[in-house]
């Protein structure tokens, strides 16, 4: 019995293991490329460098463009956060903490929005950023952003503020506090492992979105990473090795947030679930 129980336990290791090495191959090959010269990428596409070669990366950080386009996505993706917890918060507080006709409906209209991918939508919204005059704007990916990030962000919180007990809520209104300030006061604290979880989700998906960006933003000024990195490759598109450069410092930023906060994201959906 623990033989087979061993045996069990090192399948489920060698398949984590095999996963883990599907998602992290192509990141490292990206990576690794960067320090390679175009024709060491020739004549051994799958070697390492020999030498390593640091003047790619340099070249993409020498230029501007690089730069305002880490801007855009910095600022895209703080917005959308920021609107994602803000309102994602205030919504998911009504549903868990109030009695009212249609609350267990509202939920369930939140929850049926993570069928519908941006994909789906991405014409009728390209239609409705136009008629807002928003094209080619980065408002016009923000606030898309923040509504198709809701469902998810609703659908964390709820069970957290539905787990706060009732007696805490009765003894701060003993204590004079208002609704408000038993929003901001215990609410908000209560809750910050799921606070966290959204928030990290939206800006990792923010800081990779290409589709809404490749529909919304025409002005190269405007442009963020991963739109950035399309320009780039089509521009330098027999530069390999100077692509793969201008590609990495593209994720990096966000696999390093998302690689510090991981541990964060998983607390917080453990938390969504026992709620």
């Amino acid at each position: 019995m623990t033989g087979s129980r061993a045996l069990s336990r090192l399948a489920t290791y060698l398949v984590a293991f095999a996963f883990v090495g599907i998602c992290l191959v192509p990141v490292l090959y990206v990576i690794v490329g960067g320090f390679r010269t175009n024709s060491q990428i020739t004549a051994d596409p799958s070697g390492l460098p020999s030498p390593w070669v640091v003047a790619n990366y340099l070249d993409v950080l020498a230029e501007g463009t690089f730069w305002r386009q880490v801007g855009n996505s910095t600022v895209v993706g703080l917005a959308t956060t920021v609107g994602v917890v803000a309102l994602g918060l205030m919504a998911s507080f009504a549903i868990a903490r109030y009695d009212f006709r249609g609350r267990d409906a509202l939920f369930a209209l939140f929850a049926t929005g993570l069928m519908f991918p941006l994909t789906v939508a991405i014409t009728p919204l390209y239609i409705l950023i136009r008629d807002l005059g928003l094209i080619s704007s980065l408002a016009g990916i923000i606030l898309p952003q923040v509504a198709f990030a809701l469902p998810v962000t609703i659908i964390i919180l709820v069970p957290f503020l539905r787990a706060i007990p009732d007696e805490l809520e009765e003894a701060a209104a003993i204590d004079g506090a208002s609704r408000l300030g038993f929003f901001f006061r215990m609410v908000v604290p209560l809750s910050l492992p799921g606070v966290i979880t959204t928030g990290i989700l939206a800006f990792v998906a923010s800081w990779n979105a290409y589709l809404l960006p490749l529909f919304i933003l025409n002005d190269a000024a405007n442009y963020t990473l991963p739109l950035g990195v399309q320009v780039f490759a089509s521009q330098y598109s027999v530069d390999t090795a100077r692509v793969l450069a201008f590609t990495a410092l593209s994720m990096i930023p966000a696999l390093i947030f998302f690689s510090l906060f991981e541990r964060r994201i998983v607390g917080g959906l453990t938390g969504a679930v026992k709620g």
